[in-house]
């Protein structure tokens, strides 16, 4: 007969599902909106608006470009980053024996195994590769954005309402508004996985821990000081 998972099994397998769907709900909350206010995500993407409108009057577009370039450095860096954390689980498991045996000294730890405590730094090292290519494709929408505001008419010359100037600017500023949002799916993976961490203390601490992040989270996308500097400022300041 196979041997009937214990209590201790059907705990982990209880943490891992509730932390993906905190993770789904404040995805969804994010992008939709929270107690009738708006994110702060959706506020700054309705300044990348903004900026490629303004973008579009301006004969010398080296501010813009500067822009263009600062947010790349930002992206590449957090790239590495998680490449660099993708190597670090990849050096936990090489030693997950030992590590293992320090972590059985610690009193909140749950029952487990190596394979279990291996299981874990696989389930991160997934984390860190979905902010990876995240990040490296926002880079690479950034760099199309680059492209697309060099293509921009001057809406000086032929006048806002041309045809040609709306479309490059919806089109700049929509791949600018995604490579904004794949760019913060990447840091939610780095913040989710902070969460993460304490599965490898308790599955209790784990559930925890992913809800403070989430909280941490959620107050900063709606109840935050930044967000309410761009409401006060913004057309949209009733919602």
């Amino acid at each position: 007969m196979e041997p009937v998972p214990n209590t201790s099994y059907w705990l982990d397998v209880l943490a891992l599902a509730y932390f993906f769907i905190i993770w789904m709900v404040y995805s969804h909350t994010t992008a939709n909106g929270f107690a009738g206010r708006k994110s702060l995500t959706y506020e700054m993407n309705e300044a990348r608006r903004q900026w490629m409108t303004t973008m579009s009057t301006r004969e010398l577009r080296m501010i813009d470009t500067s822009i263009m370039l600062g947010l790349q450095q930002g992206t590449g860096f957090f790239a590495s980053t998680s490449i660099l954390a993708i190597g670090g689980c990849f050096g936990l498991l090489n030693s997950s024996g030992r590590v293992l045996t320090l972590f059985h000294d610690l009193p909140l730890l749950g029952e487990t195994t190596q394979q279990l405590f291996e299981t874990k730094i696989l389930g991160l090292l997934v984390l860190f590769a979905y902010a990876f290519f995240k990040f490296a494709w926002s880079y690479r929408l950034f760099n199309y954005c680059s492209i697309l505001i060099g293509g921009v008419p001057m809406a000086r010359d032929r006048g806002a309402d041309d045809p040609l100037v709306v479309a490059g600017v919806n089109r700049a500023a929509g791949i600018n508004i995604q490579a904004g949002e794949h760019f913060n799916s990447g840091l939610r993976g780095i913040f989710f996985s902070i969460g993460y961490l304490g599965w490898f203390l308790h599955p209790l601490v784990f559930m925890v821990t992913t809800t403070l992040v989430a909280i941490v989270l959620l107050r900063r996308q709606f109840f935050s000081r930044a967000r309410d500097v761009l409401m006060k400022n913004s057309v949209n300041a009733g919602l």
